[in-house]
């Protein structure tokens, strides 16, 4: 059995750990209220961009716009939205996961976040930009990313943009998306994204979309320039909300996985205070027995 100190030694360190588990779950479920609504407030924005957007294309050409249209490129462009910090979980590894499956040979990465550019490294991709993000996440960080998206896409040697990022569901599910940014497409623009509409089936976001639903829009002075300015918006928006989704599904990942690790300290607390006793009560019925034994030799 153990040595009485080594237990009492364990038992000091893993209360050590449940305490500082148990601050950064405090610290993440602090976060994670911010994170969720700045993530649910942009959706409903979101929402109505994509049916305005949908509605547009009926009224224009798609080679109306650059954005619209398939890059002469034959290469692909990921942005790759990642975490700076770990210990949230299996968060990073499904994203990079999704990535290996899906993403095309010879792709090229810009990564968000200092665990997605650790992980592109160590597979080899060709790793050409990588971006800081404050916490809480900024419009003008954003918009910085998404304007050099367009501009790769733009210079004809990118075919598509597409954005890696963990989809925030709900406090214990987040789920990693590969979502194409660029070209931007009618059949894109007409399912859920699944920020955009959260809790509607297919169905009802296809219904809503049409242009019969809202009696018809009035674009002035004509469509095509009310396009040339709402794509850029939409595309800075889409990579903006895409971001407030993956550090809401951080926090929220860390919450979680902190508060596990505070419940197993805690019950391997109790285990090594049972064992604990159980050497203790052994050692002390053993001091019992040998000086029974020597009382005995002495009679």
């Amino acid at each position: 059995m153990a040595n009485l100190r080594d237990i009492r030694r364990r038992i000091s360190s893993v209360k050590n750990t449940a305490q500082i588990t148990k601050a950064m779950q405090l610290v993440a479920a602090s976060k994670m209220k911010k994170a969720q609504d700045q993530a649910t407030a942009g959706r409903s924005y979101a929402d109505l961009m994509n049916k305005v957007l949908v509605n547009l294309k009926e009224n224009c050409d798609e080679e109306s716009h650059p954005l619209l249209t398939e890059g002469e490129g034959g290469k692909e462009l990921i942005l790759v939205i990642s975490t700076d910090k770990g210990l949230c979980g299996g968060l990073n590894t499904n994203l990079v996961r999704l990535i290996t499956e899906k993403a095309s040979e010879g792709a090229e990465i810009i990564t968000i976040g200092r665990k997605g550019r650790q992980a592109m490294a160590r597979l080899g991709k060709d790793l050409v930009a990588d971006f800081q993000v404050s916490d809480p996440a900024p419009y003008s960080e954003s918009r910085r990313i998404s304007q050099y998206l367009v501009e790769r896409f733009l210079s004809g040697e990118i075919s598509s943009v597409k954005v890696a990022f963990t989809n925030f569901v709900n406090t214990m599910r987040q789920e990693p998306h590969l979502e194409t940014l660029l070209p931007v497409r009618s059949i894109d623009l007409g399912r859920d994204k699944d920020f955009v509409g959260m809790g509607k089936d297919q169905g009802e976001v296809e219904k809503s979309n049409r242009l019969g639903d809202y009696g018809g829009y009035i674009f002035e002075p004509t469509a095509e320039e009310v396009l040339d300015k709402i794509v850029p918006q939409y595309v800075d928006y889409q990579v903006y909300q895409m971001i407030l989704e993956s550090r809401a599904s951080e926090h929220s990942a860390r919450m979680v996985a902190m508060k596990t690790a505070t419940d197993n300290a805690e019950q391997m607390k109790k285990d090594l205070t049972l064992q604990y006793n159980k050497a203790r009560q052994a050692a002390i019925t053993a001091e019992l027995l040998e000086i029974t034994t020597a009382m005995k030799a002495l009679e």
